[in-house]
């Protein structure tokens, strides 16, 4: 049998696959980069994201421009679709190649091969309308606009984050929003609400998680965490690609806290910087002992926000050690390699 190409996706989901095991607790230092501060120049602030992308593939920003009170408003979004009874969930059934909808329990992991014990609800905004993936008001007032316009902040941000990265690539300022555009037809970035199934409603077995050991397939993900909802454990992927695969990982935990957005580099990313900025392993712990507390015992909302080139952007490797490829063939095949069905 012919082995897969480097840097082919076959090559990638072989390597992911070898990231399933418990591994071990090690703390590392997270950058936090404040993206307000008046004593940096935006060459200071380039310069940070750089360093902390290309040494461990995730920081935190500060300073990143979006009310908290918007934050929060959107959790209470959350919060309220996914206690609607499931029969009106279903109506917003995820279509096949779509990466758009509602979702329970249908993503499975190459790395643990079981299912992600978590429901998803998933805004393309390309999308939505022709698959009428939108709850109407009368079965939950104002979610459309509350998502819509926190899917506009996130992409904004995601767009000033990605021209610190195409500077430092020697790309012009705009070169990834012209290629993250929301006014296409071809646009795929994705807001994503996560609800991570109570414990009591889980059948655990051995080597299951929440969300088993993966890498992100878009350029750059931006995540919002709930205070006091733990579970988010990252490793740096140059620690990931470099280690004896016999070897366990060393994980570290991310503390939730209001007004920190949590960053980390997509394969998308990796492949268009010459691997120069490593795509980041992540996972989804259950709940320890010592963080289960009554009525809280599993309470895990998060956001997720994902700046995927859009379908027809061309991912060509500027000294071409990657095959181009379109993002559509790319994300198609990394989705299909982790949904059921």
């Amino acid at each position: 049998m012919t082995p897969p190409a480097p840097g082919s996706v076959e090559t990638e989901l072989a390597k992911e696959r070898t990231f399933g095991g418990d591994g071990i607790d090690v703390h590392r230092d997270i950058r936090l980069i404040d993206r307000a501060d008046p004593t940096a120049s935006q060459a200071d602030v380039d310069d940070a994201l750089w360093s902390a992308a290309a040494d461990t593939g995730f920081f935190q920003v500060v300073g990143h421009g979006i009310p908290q009170a918007d934050v929060d408003a959107a959790f209470e979004a959350s919060a309220r679709f996914f206690a609607l009874p499931t029969e009106v969930k279903e109506r917003r059934t995820m279509p096949p190649r779509t990466n758009s909808g509602w979702e329970f329990k249908t993503q499975k992991r190459p790395s643990t091969g079981t299912y992600d014990h978590k429901e998803t609800y998933q805004v393309t905004i390309s999308r939505m309308d022709e698959h009428d993936l939108w709850p109407t008001d009368e079965e939950l007032a104002d979610f459309r606009a509350t998502l819509e316009s926190f899917e506009a902040a996130n992409r904004d941000l995601a767009m000033r984050l990605l021209s610190s990265f195409a500077r430092k690539l020697g790309f012009h300022d705009d070169f990834f929003t012209e290629r993250h555009d929301p006014t296409s037809p071809d646009y795929q970035s994705t807001l994503r609400i996560l609800h991570y199934l109570p414990i009591a409603a889980v059948d655990l077995r051995p080597g299951e998680w929440r969300a088993g050991a993966h890498t992100d397939y878009d350029c750059l993900t931006l995540l919002h965490q709930r205070e006091g909802q733990r579970g988010l454990q990252l490793c740096p992927g140059s620690e990931a690609a470099g280690r004896d695969p016999d070897a366990p990982l060393g994980w570290t935990d991310i503390e939730p806290a209001a007004g920190t957005v949590t960053c980390n580099i997509g394969d998308m990313l990796m492949r268009w910087s010459d691997d120069q900025l490593p795509s980041t392993l992540h996972r989804v712990r259950m709940p320890r002992p010592d963080e289960i507390d009554g009525d809280q015992l599993d309470a895990r909302y998060s956001i997720a926000y994902f700046a995927q080139a859009d379908r027809d952007a061309i991912i060509e490797s500027p000294s071409g050690k990657h095959e181009p490829m379109t993002a559509a063939d790319y994300l198609q095949q990394r989705i299909a390699a982790n949904f059921a069905g």
